[in-house]
């Protein structure tokens, strides 16, 4: 890295922006100020706004032609960080940029704060030279580590739109495998709880008559999980947006599924689960029971239990509806539940979001990719659920979701690094999209 470059990402990885801990709310705030600083600095107009609890930096940069009806494209980026602990397991200060070899340590430095300086960078780059064909608009937080919905809630008032988002906040499969995420899961949480009667009872004076809760929570779960093939019964499976031929295509190229879980020491759900593993776990809804409340367990108890209760939470696949599988597995669990229990049931959720192979934002990155880093990305998905894509998705703006963090970088762990080839190759390949995408309107 360049000497200035080095201190400039120093400055940011400096602020110890933690949104976890109140103690850091300043310091959350102080990062916000210094990326709108930096986008002052290269010719635009940016301000920490106050957004409900929270700030965001908002900000805009014009084509350089000035065009006004040149493509206009969002760009998201975060600027808090994971919490530091354990320090013990630190080989450097967190907070102080170090470079070691081909890595540069730090908090951060991938996720995300190192890629929102690689974005910036980049269009340093192309304001400078009057290249810049698209008109930017900036819409940065703070509470990504802590699952804040600000930016969600931006966005779904925000009434200017843009025809593209791009987010770096990804990674690689591995080194020179780039990606584009095209997918995300959406996620619907369930709280069942289940009551009998009135009271426990004796189990040998009222066991084989009366209703036992922990009995009929059972019956009732059994009515949402999957069966013997892996698939979840057909009402949770409603909306379902199957994989393209060209994604399919790119899976096949991909590790195979036994390793995925054998390197995690875990056990294949049904027969075909290693072989079919990236299809379930990106285009198929999954349900998994997350904690069960009854009886007293590690206590050998004679007694007949009336009251218990269950969580669950439900991957959705592209395509499918918070709300409709919410409510199918509601009456799921209450047609399972036995004549005389009682059934508590809180749903909540959020939506999947979905980008097309072959959308137009999204061909222009393939190609914007390969001119830059020479070899052509995967198109893959995402198991986990990121709000910000379906509230991007459902207000018609396709997102290009990609990265440079490597599966060796540390995330969320000590020693977080950014491998330091990746900060030129960031900068060149983030410049020839958004030099793409100024043909987005053609």
């Amino acid at each position: 890295m360049e000497e200035a470059w080095r201190a400039e990402l120093a400055e940011l990885i400096a602020i110890p922006s933690v949104s976890a801990d109140p103690a850091h709310r300043e310091d959350v705030k102080r990062a916000g100020e210094w990326v709108c600083d930096f986008i002052r600095r290269i010719g635009g107009t940016a301000e920490l706004t106050p957004f409900g609890e929270r700030e965001l930096v908002l900000g805009e940069i014009p084509a350089s032609n000035g065009a006004v009806n040149a493509p206009t494209v969002l760009l998201y980026n975060h600027f808090d960080v994971q919490p530091p602990a354990p320090l013990d397991l630190w080989e450097s200060d967190p907070f102080e940029l170090d470079i070691r070899g081909e890595w540069a340590y730090g908090r951060g430095v991938v996720d995300d704060k190192g890629q929102l300086w690689v974005v910036l960078r980049a269009v340093q780059r192309l304001v400078e030279a009057g290249a810049l064909p698209v008109n930017l608009r900036f819409a940065y937080d703070g509470e990504e580590e802590i699952g804040g919905h600000t930016i969600v809630d931006f966005l779904t008032q925000d009434e200017r739109g843009a025809d593209v988002a791009v987010i770096f906040d990804g990674g690689m499969l591995r080194r020179d495998v780039p990606t584009i995420e095209l997918a995300t899961r959406g996620l619907v949480g369930v709280d069942v709880k289940v009551r009998t009667g009135g009271r426990d009872l004796h189990s040998g004076v009222y066991g084989g008559a009366a209703l036992n809760a922990i009995h009929a929570l059972m019956r009732c779960l059994d009515a949402v999980l999957a069966g013997p093939d892996g698939l979840l019964p057909e009402p949770l499976r409603q909306g379902i947006v199957p994989p393209t031929a060209d994604e399919l295509e790119a899976w096949a190229k991909l590790p195979p599924g036994a390793e995925a879980l054998s390197d995690q020491g875990a056990r294949p759900l049904y027969a075909n689960a290693a072989e079919e593993f990236y299809v379930r776990t990106w285009g198929e809804p999954a349900l998994d029971v997350n904690g069960i409340l009854g009886g007293k367990p590690g206590i050998r108890n004679t007694t007949l239990s009336v009251a218990a209760s269950a969580e669950f939470t439900i991957r959705l696949a592209p395509g499918q509806d918070a709300d409709t599988i919410g409510a199918a597995a509601e009456q799921l669990l209450r047609d399972a539940a036995p004549a005389g229990a009682e059934l508590e049931i809180v749903v909540s959720g959020t939506n999947p979001g979905l980008v097309r192979a072959d959308a137009p934002a999204i061909r222009l990155a393939l190609d914007a990719f390969e001119q830059a880093l020479g070899v052509r990305p995967l198109l893959t998905r995402t198991g986990g659920t990121i709000p910000l894509m379906p509230a991007l998705t459902e207000k018609g703006i396709d997102t290009v979701l990609s990265g440079f963090a490597l599966p060796e970088s540390n995330i969320h762990s000590p020693n977080e690094r950014f491998y330091v080839p990746y900060f030129a190759a960031g900068i060149d390949t983030v410049a020839a999209l958004l030099t793409a995408l100024g043909r987005l309107n053609d």
